[in-house]
C-alpha cells in the first residue's frame, strides 16, 4: 500500500537509505495518514546511530540524543529522527532507566504503546504492521502492543493516552486494555501534573470531549487530584460544537464548580495563568441569565475580553437577540473598557485632578456612565459632567 508522505520526509528517508541505513516514517503520522487525517508532525525511525544521522545532514539539533533522537532541520521545520531502540527498565513508571540501540525495526515497534501507533512506512517497503494496527484501525479499536499490563506499568501516562486517543479518533478501548487501565490507575499519581494536563486538554478539545467521563469511570480521577475527582462530571455537558479552544472546553467541564474551585484544580494541573483567568471568568458567568437589553449586554461584555465574551455566548446558549445586540454594540464602537474611554488619566490631571486613587475612581465612574449612555463617550462631555469643565 502506498501513502503520501511530504517531500522533505521522503528526501530524509532516501538519504539514509542511500548511505546504507534503513529508515521509515513511524507512529502517529502513519496512523493519521491511513485515517485520512492531517498528521501534526512526521517522525522517522532509522537503523542509523545518532552520530551517523548527524554526519549525513547539515543542520541538526540534539533534541534527545541520549535516547537516540536527532532533529533534522529543513528550512524552519524540524523532523525527529530516532534510532531503533529497546527500552530498559521503567523504574519510575514513566521513563526507561536506559535505552539500547538495535538494528531490528520490529524490536523498536514492539516497545510502542498501541498497535495503531506501532506501524512504519517507506515507499520501498510499504507498511510494516507487525501487531495488526491496520485491523485495529478498521475495527476502530485502541489496543496495547503486547501485554496491556506491561505497557501501562512501564509508563502510566499511557492510560490517559488511551482515553485521549479514543476521544480524538472516536475509537473504543479494547477490553483487556480497558481492564488494565483500571488496575494501573493509581500509578497516574507518579506522572507529572504537566503531562497529565496536556493529555486532558487534548481530550477536551477533541471531537468527543464527553469521553472525559472515562477518566472517572476507570478510577483514574482520585490520583490526579482531590479537586479534580470532586468535579460533578455526571452532570457536566460539554457540547462538541463549542469552540475547540483549551480555555473554553475546560470552562465547560468545570462550570458546575465554584470559580475558586476551578482555579485550584487548574493551578494544581499547572495550566498557564491566562487560561486559568479566562476559565475563572467563564465559570463565574456560567448559567447567568441576561436581559436582551443593550445596556445589560454592554455591561456584561465590559467584564471580559471580546473572545471570552463570544465563548460565553456559546457556553450559555444566549439567544439571537443577545447575539444581535453584541453585533450592534461592536459595529457602533461603543466603549466597553477603560482603554476605550475618550478621557485618559492625563486629561484628568490637566483638569486639576491629582494623581492617585481619586483619579482612578473618576475614570471608573466615567466608564460606568458610558456603558449606560454610549453617546456620551466624548472628552468634552465627560469632563464637563465629572469635572465641571
Amino acid at each position: 500500500m502506498q501513502i503520501q508522505i511530504p517531500e522533505q520526509v521522503r528526501e530524509i528517508i532516501q538519504k539514509l537509505n542511500q548511505n546504507g541505513y534503513e529508515a521509515y516514517a513511524v507512529g502517529g503520522c502513519v496512523r493519521d495518514t491511513l485515517l485520512g487525517r492531517e498528521p501534526e508532525d512526521w517522525d522517522i525511525t532509522t537503523s542509523a546511530l545518532p552520530l551517523q544521522v548527524k554526519a549525513l545532514f547539515r543542520r541538526t539539533v540534539d533534541t534527545g540524543i541520549q535516547h537516540g533522537t536527532v532533529t533534522i532541520m529543513v528550512g524552519r521545520t524540524g523532523y525527529e529522527v530516532t534510532t531503533y531502540r529497546i527500552d530498559g527498565t521503567y523504574e519510575d513508571g514513566r521513563h526507561p532507566k536506559e535505552v539500547a540501540f538495535t538494528s531490528d525495526l520490529l524490536e523498536d515497534l514492539r516497545r510502542r504503546d498501541f498497535t495503531i501507533n506501532a506501524m512504519a512506512y517507506s515507499e520501498e517497503t510499504g507498511i510494516v504492521d507487525a501487531f495488526d494496527g491496520m485491523q485495529d484501525l478498521k475495527r476502530r479499536t485502541i489496543r496495547c502492543v503486547g501485554n496491556a499490563m506491561e505497557r501501562f506499568t512501564e509508563d502510566a501516562l499511557r492510560i490517559l493516552r488511551a482515553i485521549r486517543f479514543s476521544a480524538q479518533l472516536d475509537f473504543t478501548i479494547e477490553q483487556e486494555t480497558q481492564e488494565a487501565i483500571a488496575v494501573i490507575a493509581p500509578n497516574i499519581a507518579r506522572v507529572s501534573k504537566e503531562r497529565i494536563q496536556m493529555e486532558l486538554s487534548k481530550l477536551l478539545v477533541s471531537a468527543h470531549p464527553e469521553q472525559i467521563r472515562q477518566v472517572y469511570e476507570t478510577g483514574i480521577s482520585p490520583f490526579i487530584s482531590e479537586g479534580f475527582a470532586a468535579v460533578p462530571w455526571r452532570k457536566t455537558d460539554i457540547p462538541a460544537d463549542l469552540p475547540a479552544v483549551k480555555y473554553v472546553r475546560w470552562a465547560a467541564f468545570l462550570r458546575l464548580v465554584r470559580p475558586e474551585q476551578a482555579v485550584r484544580i487548574l493551578k494544581d494541573l499547572k495550566l498557564d495563568n491566562d487560561t486559568i483567568a479566562r476559565v475563572r471568568t467563564l465559570v463565574g458567568w456560567s448559567g447567568r441569565e441576561l436581559a436582551a437589553e443593550a445596556e445589560a449586554v454592554r455591561r456584561a461584555m465590559s467584564q471580559m475580553e471580546p473572545e471570552v465574551w463570544d465563548a460565553l455566548v456559546e457556553l450559555n446558549g444566549y439567544d439571537a437577540a443577545i447575539r444581535a445586540l453584541t453585533a450592534q454594540i461592536r459595529a457602533a464602537g461603543d466603549c466597553l473598557l477603560l482603554k476605550d474611554l475618550a478621557v485618559k488619566g492625563k486629561d484628568l490631571i490637566e483638569a486639576g485632578v491629582k494623581p492617585g486613587r481619586a483619579l482612578g475612581e473618576i475614570l471608573e465612574r466615567m466608564l460606568d456612565h458610558v456603558l449606560a449612555y454610549p453617546g456620551d463617550n466624548q472628552k468634552e462631555v465627560l469632563l464637563e459632567k465629572f469635572c465641571g469643565q
